[in-house]
C-alpha cells in the first residue's frame, strides 16, 4: 500500500481531492541518474517556486485559480529500492486513472514516466507518448542495468509501440538509439513540428513528457545531464502552445536538479511549464 506525504500546495491547488479533475503529485525518485543526482529534490523546490509566479497567464489569458487539479501530495518512496519504488509509482497512477482523473507528475528522474505510462496504458489502449528530452533514452541498457534515467524510453515503446513515440529537441545520444527509433518520429522542439505531431496522432490520447534538459544549460542549468545546444525558455512556450488542439491526457516534468540550482532558475523555469501544461489539459471533459 502506498503512502501519499502531506507538503506544502502547488499554487492554485483546490482544497480536496474528489472535487479535482487533475491530480497533481510528485514522485521523488532519483535511484538512476549517473551524472548529477539530487532529482528527489526537486518536487519541493517546484513547488516552493510556484509561489514567485503570477496566477495570471499571458500565454492563455487564463488564471490558474480556475483550473480544476488538487496537488496530493508526495509518494513516499523507499530510497535504494528501485522496483519497489516503481511499482509503487504504477499503483499511484493507477488510482488517479482509476478515479478517472488525469495524472500531473512532479519528478524525480526520468525513469518515473515508464510505470506511469504502464498504467495508462490498461485504459488508453492507443496512447501517444510527446517526449521533450535532449537525450534519446533508447538504450536497451545502460552499464548492464535495464531499468535506468537512460533507458526510460526504450522500455516505454516497449509498451506503446516505438511507432507511437514522438520525441522533440533530441540532440544527443549512440548511433544504435538513432537506428531504433529509424528516425520517424523525431522532431526538433518547435511549433511546426508540433503541428505535424498532432496531424500524425490524429486525436488520440497524448502523454507529455518533459525532461527540463531538453533546455538549453544557459536557460536550465540545474538538471542532471545538461547538454548544450538547447532551445530558450521562450521557444519552449512558444511550441508548447501548439498543443492547445492536442488531447492531453497527462504530464510529467522531471528531472530538474536543486543542488546545481542555486539561483532557483531552473525551478522556477519548471513551475511555469506545468502551469501552462495544466492550461492545456484543463480544456477535456
Amino acid at each position: 500500500m502506498f503512502k501519499i506525504l502531506p507538503c506544502r500546495k502547488f499554487l492554485g491547488s483546490k482544497e480536496v481531492y474528489e472535487k479535482a479533475k487533475i491530480i497533481l503529485i510528485s514522485f521523488p525518485l532519483d535511484h538512476t541518474v549517473t551524472f548529477r543526482s539530487g532529482t528527489r529534490f526537486a518536487p519541493s523546490a517546484i513547488r516552493d517556486a510556484s509561489y514567485s509566479l503570477e496566477e495570471y497567464s499571458f500565454l492563455t489569458e487564463r488564471n490558474i485559480l480556475d483550473i480544476p487539479f488538487y496537488d496530493w501530495g508526495e509518494l513516499e518512496l523507499p530510497l535504494g529500492d528501485l522496483s519497489t519504488s516503481l511499482k509503487l509509482i504504477e499503483d499511484v497512477s493507477e488510482t488517479i486513472i482509476g478515479d478517472s482523473k488525469f495524472p500531473a507528475i512532479i519528478g524525480g528522474e526520468h525513469l518515473i514516466t515508464y510505470p506511469v505510462i504502464k498504467a495508462l496504458k490498461k485504459k488508453y489502449d492507443n496512447l501517444v507518448v510527446f517526449d521533450l528530452d535532449a537525450h534519446f533514452d533508447l538504450r536497451n541498457s545502460y552499464y548492464g542495468i535495464k531499468y535506468s534515467h537512460a533507458t526510460v524510453m526504450r522500455r516505454v515503446a516497449e509498451v506503446i509501440g516505438v511507432e507511437n513515440l514522438f520525441q522533440f529537441g533530441i540532440r544527443s545520444g549512440t548511433k544504435e538509439e538513432k537506428d531504433f527509433s529509424a528516425g520517424s518520429n523525431l522532431h526538433t522542439l518547435s511549433s511546426k513540428s508540433f503541428e505535424e505531431a498532432l496531424l500524425k496522432s490524429c486525436g488520440r490520447p497524448i502523454y507529455l513528457t518533459v525532461d527540463i534538459d531538453v533546455l538549453d544549460p544557459a536557460f536550465a542549468p540545474g538538471v542532471g545531464t545538461p547538454e548544450p545546444g538547447g532551445p530558450s525558455s521562450r521557444e519552449i512556450l512558444d511550441a508548447l502552445s501548439f498543443l492547445q488542439n492536442g488531447n492531453i491526457i497527462g504530464f510529467d516534468l522531471v528531472e530538474v536538479c536543486p543542488p546545481y540550482d542555486p539561483s532557483t532558475t531552473t525551478s522556477i523555469l519548471g513551475a511555469k511549464l506545468i502551469i501552462e501544461i495544466l492550461f492545456l489539459m484543463d480544456k477535456k471533459p
